[in-house]
């Protein structure tokens, strides 16, 4: 038996279509970065259209297409289309907004609290030692844990920095102050049982969060009542992470933590493009 990389007589290479259910607002601002990209580095040309460019990165994106397939459907290299995703993806990334800013945008279009959340995004088991940590206990899989915050509609403000699986959310909560920088902003928030503990304050706490039974207490009705509504005004922040995850390209990570964390900021840019067409 003899390899050969001819095809048979009868066989050639198949192309199919699908449809990228995005708006054509977020396509022309995938190109336009492109083309100021172009501009900057003094380069007035590519191999493809810009937009058709901005196109097969936001299939990659969306839909988690493999790299060789979009590169043999529009005749180019594999690494052509690499090159594309990462380069969109920076100067996606380059776009969310840091936390302090975005917490002054909150407080400037007159709201009074954020919801917070973490999450895990599950990534591909690798071998050795070094992965233990990036086990979660809690959903029984390997993943980075990224904490988010949203506006009281659900809208994606801000994602922090890629972490292990098993980082609880206090303790990425303390990693990037966000007490300090909701205090300074004058802004409160609501947050599940998770963060509890963060916020000690009594008199008058930033962070609210849920009342819990012990062994000696048990749950009072009126706090059995403040859950309630606490769960109602915290359930926005689960359809910001519902619309993150659209970007199947989440459904299981294959790259390192710090291109984890420019990925979902690139993400969070395109969500908000598509939230508020």
């Amino acid at each position: 038996m003899t390899n050969t990389k001819k095809h048979a007589d009868d066989t050639c290479p198949f192309v199919y279509q699908c449809r990228l259910s995005l708006s054509t607002r977020t396509v022309n601002h995938l190109a336009d970065l492109l083309r100021r990209q172009l501009k900057a580095i003094r380069s007035l040309w590519r191999i493809l259209p810009l937009g058709k460019i901005a196109v097969i990165v936001l299939a990659v994106l969306r839909h988690d297409e493999r790299l060789a397939d979009m590169a043999g459907g529009n005749d180019v290299s594999e690494s052509t289309v690499r090159r594309w995703r990462d380069e969109l993806i920076a100067l996606l990334a380059a776009q969310a907004p840091r936390l302090d800013r975005a917490l002054k945008k909150v407080v400037k279009q007159g709201g009074e609290v954020v919801l917070i959340d973490g999450t895990l995004i599950r990534t591909q088991r690798r071998t050795g030692p070094a992965d233990r940590r990036n086990y979660s206990g809690k959903h029984r899989s390997h993943g980075l844990h990224f904490l988010a915050l949203t506006d009281e509609s659900g809208r994606l403000i801000w994602i922090s920095a890629a972490r292990p699986g098993r980082t609880h959310d206090n303790t990425a909560a303390r990693h990037d102050h966000i007490l300090a920088h909701l205090r300074a902003a004058g802004l409160g928030a609501l947050a599940d049982l998770g963060f509890r503990g963060l916020d000690n304050d009594i008199r008058d706490p930033v962070i609210v969060t849920g009342y819990t039974a012990s062994r000696t207490h048990k749950v009072t009705a009126g706090q059995k009542e403040a859950n309630r509504v606490l769960a109602v005004g915290r359930a926005p922040v689960e359809h910001g992470f519902a619309h993150l995850k659209n970007w199947r390209i989440l459904t299981k990570l294959r790259t390192d933590p710090a291109h984890a964390t420019q990925l979902l900021r690139a993400l969070l840019v395109l969500t908000n493009l598509e939230v508020d067409r």
